[in-house]
């Protein structure tokens, strides 16, 4: 019995202190909400050089950033009443549990393990109302409109690249989990040859930049370079597909009818079944490969940690490049110099420089929290990584101290890809979206999902590359992605 009156205390003491602080906390933001309405009231009585539309949007936008703090600070209070009120109830229920007291150790340890929950919910909230804020000042003056022009039907599994050859005839390649690499006719969407030499994951595709050669990375820890003839068909007339243009903000598009997605379409298609060269030397899954300037030589990137150089003629390793602490996630090559990016789960990439032959050099970049999923370069000597922290990072080579820009999303960045002509970064996400930003960070679009990807998604899953054409930039520009599942 004293017990239990020791407790109705401490309860009336806790619920008259909330009171009372709850009273505080509404004459405290009365009295700021009169302090802060003064000076408004100034700045839109002042006269001012700005036109009177500009003058608007900006009391309008500092309007928005006070609701925001307003709503933040409110939020913050709130919490930390939270965190009183638990461990009041905590140091209350210590008193009597089951007739024994709790040590100090178990209830510090609760007590800090509630807090710690809290102060995440916190950082969280605080993160979500700051990102409000900045993303509006970022107004996209050219937002692009994009229309889903062809799918591609014909893997059995989820496919990891797609790639589009350098010289004529211009085809699509796509890699597999189904083992298999697919070319395609990009204009009438069929299959023109299948690759069949892996028995592993295929896990990357790249095309010779002067001959018909394809190389493919695969799980089973080899890279295939296979050659290819193929003649492309004649395009059929393109239906009317006006019903599908989508804006930045809708999610689905009207579709007409669905294909038969268990239908073996690469069954048609000639077979390549042995490489032309087989490049072995890695211990682990193969995760990419590219060519290097001139198509001479190859690299590798693997799970065991290494990437490797090979002499495509002889199949001979040149050079085996280690240091990454982790497994390596990609890996992409200059497409004027010698010169190399790898990419990989310890949080960096590295620059590894064969200008000049006599010394290799390697620089590390750290500006990554997680795994950084790929780096490629662009135009001029630009590096634009991604990765799990869920950000993207442009970077200068000429000074790699810091990037020159940072596109914060809301969700992991998988193997992005970069339109050299137009400037555009394709970011594919892990939520199944796939956005497009110019190189200064400014998001222009996001490709919708259709309501037939809905209906086909558990059988689907990502199967299936998809060609966008995006209007306007400053001339159409043209994606192919793999449907992100």
């Amino acid at each position: 019995m004293p017990t239990e009156s020791g407790t109705c205390s401490a309860a009336r003491q806790a619920k008259q202190k909330r009171k009372s602080h709850s009273l505080s906390i509404r004459r405290t933001n009365s009295s700021e909400q009169e302090r802060t309405a003064l000076p408004r009231e100034m700045l839109e009585g002042q006269d001012s050089k700005l036109p009177s539309s500009v003058r608007s949007t900006l009391l309008e936008l500092f309007g928005q950033i006070e609701r925001e703090f307003e709503n933040l600070y409110i939020e913050n209070l709130e919490l930390r009443r939270e965190i009183e009120t638990l461990n009041e109830r905590l140091a209350a229920e210590g008193q009597a549990i089951d007739g024994a007291e709790l040590s100090k150790g178990q209830l510090k340890t609760k007590a800090s393990h509630s807090t710690s929950q809290l102060s995440q919910k916190l950082k969280t909230t605080y993160k979500a109302s700051t990102s409000k804020i900045v993303s509006s000042f970022k107004t996209t003056t050219s937002r692009a409109v994009c229309q889903l022009v062809k799918e591609y039907i014909g893997h059995r599994d989820g496919i990891w690249d797609v790639s589009v050859a350098r010289t004529q005839p211009v085809v699509l390649g796509t890699a597999s989990a189904d083992h298999t690499a697919l070319l395609w006719s990009i204009e009438t969407g069929r299959c023109l040859v299948k690759y069949s030499g892996h028995v592993g994951s295929v896990n990357s595709i790249k095309f010779h930049p002067s001959e018909q050669l394809a190389l493919t990375a695969s799980g089973d820890q080899t890279a295939h370079i296979w050659s290819y003839a193929v003649q492309l068909p004649t395009p059929q007339p393109i239906a009317d597909t006006t019903q599908q243009i989508c804006g930045e903000d809708e999610v689905e598009c009207s579709d007409k009818d669905e294909p038969d997605v268990d239908a073996d379409v690469s069954s048609d298609c000639p077979t390549i079944r042995v490489p032309l060269t087989s490049l072995k030397s890695h211990q682990g899954v193969v995760i990419a490969a590219d060519w290097l300037v001139g198509g001479k030589q190859a690299v590798t990137a693997s799970w065991d940690r290494t990437a490797n150089l090979f002499d495509v003629e002889t199949a001979e390793l040149v050079h085996s490049l280690t240091g990454h602490d982790q497994e390596l996630t990609h890996c992409c090559t200059h497409p004027t110099q010698r010169l190399v990016v790898t990419s990989s789960r310890d949080t960096t990439f590295r620059l590894w420089d064969f200008r000049d032959p006599s010394i290799h050099s390697v620089n590390v970049f750290q500006g990554h929290t997680d795994t950084v999923t790929s780096a490629v370069f662009t135009v001029g000597d630009n590096v634009v990584s991604g990765s799990d922290d869920r950000t993207v990072k442009v970077w200068d080579l000429r000074n790699m101290r810091s990037p020159i820009a940072t596109i914060r999303t809301d969700s992991a960045i998988n193997r992005i890809n970069v339109c050299v002509g137009q400037k555009i970064i394709a970011l594919p996400h892990d939520n199944r979206q796939v956005r497009l930003f110019d190189m200064s960070g400014v998001r222009l679009a996001r490709l919708p999902r259709s309501s037939r990807q809905e209906k086909w998604s558990q059988r689907q899953a990502g199967r299936t590359p998809q060609r966008w054409l995006c209007q306007p930039f400053s001339t159409r520009s043209e994606a192919v992605l793999p449907e992100t599942s």
